[in-house]
C-alpha cells in the first residue's frame, strides 16, 4: 500500500529541474504516493506554516522559524557562492537609506520590495539594510515590472531577476550574496527541502533517496527536463533557465556536506544576533545526521 505524501515545490526552474525525475516518475518512488504542487517560494513558506504539507521546498530564514517541527534533507538545497538576491534600483545613483523627492515637495523614504516577509532575501536585507526604506512585501515577479513603472525605488530580486535586470533597464545597487559571503566567508543558504518530524526516521530517509535520485537524474538527462522546466516558466528563454540551473543546482544540491551545514548554522547565527529569529531558536536539523 502507497503511503500519500503532499510535497511542495517552487515553479523555479532549479526545482523544476531537480524534480523532473520524480514528477515524471523515471525515480523510484520508494513506496510513496506524491501529490505535488507548485508554488511560489513565499506561498510555500506560509503553506508549511499553515501545515499543509509533509515537505516542501522553503526558505531557510522560514524553515529556522520552524526548526521545532522539521528537518532539512541533505539533498534538494539552493545554496551556494554567487547566487544571492540582487537589490535592484529604478533609477541610479539612489541608496534605500536615501530619502526620495519625486514630486519636488516633502522628500519620503524609499519604498523597497522584499519577495516574501520569510523568504532569505528579506532576512539579508534587514540584516544589511536595518531601518533603511520602508519594506513592502510583493510577489517575486512583479518586483521588477512595479520598478520599472515607477511604483517603487528598490527591490530585492530573487530567481530569473539575476539574469534579467540589465535588459529591464534596472540599476544594481549591491548583491547580497556577495556582502553575505564577505560577512561569513561561507555560502549563502537560500532554501532546501523540509519534511515534517512526524514522518520519522525511516520515511524522512526513504524521502530523502527519492529526492537525490531525482536531482541525479536531472543532471544525468538534462535536455529531458526541458519541457518540465518550460511548462512552469514559459516566458523564460531555454538559455535563462538552463543558466539558472546552472547556477542554483550544484554540490550541495546534491549533498548539503559539512559546508552546508556550516552555512545553515551562520545563517542561524546572524538571524538571532540581528532579532530576526528568536533567541532560543533551535539549531536546524538535517536528516541522518547525529
Amino acid at each position: 500500500m502507497s503511503e500519500p505524501i503532499y510535497l511542495g515545490i517552487s515553479t523555479c526552474p532549479n526545482d523544476t529541474f531537480a524534480f523532473h525525475g520524480l514528477l515524471e516518475r523515471k525515480v523510484d518512488w520508494r513506496g510513496f504516493n506524491f501529490r505535488v504542487e507548485l508554488l511560489d517560494i513565499e506561498q510555500l513558506n506560509q503553506r508549511l506554516f499553515a501545515g499543509q504539507f509533509d515537505a516542501a521546498k522553503a526558505s531557510f530564514h522560514a524553515a529556522l522559524l520552524l526548526a521545532d517541527e522539521v528537518r532539512v534533507l541533505p539533498a534538494g538545497a539552493a545554496l551556494g557562492f554567487g547566487v544571492g538576491p540582487l537589490l535592484l534600483a529604478a533609477q541610479g545613483d539612489t541608496l534605500p537609506g536615501d530619502l526620495i523627492d519625486d514630486t519636488g515637495g516633502q522628500p519620503r523614504p524609499a519604498i523597497v520590495l522584499c519577495p516574501g516577509a520569510h523568504t532569505t532575501g528579506a532576512l539579508l536585507y534587514r540584516l544589511f539594510h536595518p531601518g533603511e526604506g520602508e519594506v513592502r512585501q510583493q510577489v517575486f515577479s512583479e518586483i521588477m515590472p512595479q520598478l520599472q513603472r515607477g511604483e517603487a525605488d528598490f527591490g530585492v530580486c530573487i530567481h530569473e531577476g539575476r539574469f534579467t535586470w540589465r535588459e529591464n533597464g534596472l540599476h544594481l545597487v549591491e548583491d547580497l550574496g556577495q556582502v553575505w559571503e564577505q560577512a561569513t566567508s561561507v555560502p549563502l543558504p537560500l532554501g532546501g527541502i523540509v519534511a515534517r518530524n512526524r514522518l520519522g526516521a525511516e520515511r524522512l530517509n526513504r524521502l530523502h533517496n527519492v529526492v537525490r535520485e531525482s536531482i541525479e537524474y536531472g543532471l544525468a538527462h538534462r535536455d529531458e527536463t526541458l519541457e518540465t522546466m518550460r511548462k512552469h516558466a514559459q516566458a523564460m528563454s531555454e538559455e535563462v533557465m538552463f543558466a539558472h540551473v546552472d547556477l542554483y543546482v550544484n554540490q550541495w544540491t546534491v549533498e548539503l556536506g559539512s559546508t552546508g551545514r556550516q552555512a545553515l548554522a551562520t545563517l542561524a547565527t546572524k538571524a538571532v544576533e540581528a532579532q530576526l529569529a528568536p533567541p532560543d531558536v533551535p539549531a536546524l536539523q538535517v536528516v541522518g545526521a547525529g
